[in-house]
């Protein structure tokens, strides 16, 4: 299905550092909860993310990821996700967080 480019660019998506990171024991796949900084204008917002396999919690805080910051709050279990921190699987199907470069400014917006 071919999408417009004026389609592409309701979706906004922007760089955010996580700032910390906690075990999500109450959802039904492994995951964290992330807190991430997307800079002024946005702040700091809440997501789940599925990367326990690949990734360690010391090894996350101070990363920059790439979030869609414009979805509507999604809850999952007792936990409302504000953003979807976005990545792609690797050949096992286990998410690789899609990661700028570490000279990108938070906030920067994907075009």
């Amino acid at each position: 299905m071919l999408i417009s480019y004026s389609d592409f660019e309701k979706v906004d998506i922007r760089v955010g550092k996580v700032m910390q990171v906690e075990n999500f024991p109450e959802a039904r796949k492994p995951a964290y909860k992330l807190t991430i900084d997307f800079g002024p204008g946005i702040g700091i917002k809440k997501s789940s993310v599925q990367i326990v396999d690949l990734y360690k919690k010391e090894d996350l805080e101070g990363i920059l990821v790439m979030g869609v910051v414009n979805f509507p709050p999604k809850q999952i279990g007792p936990f409302m996700s504000e953003v979807l921190t976005v990545g792609v699987a690797n050949e096992e199907g286990k998410v690789i967080l899609v990661r700028p470069d570490k000279n990108a400014k938070i906030g920067s917006k994907l075009f």
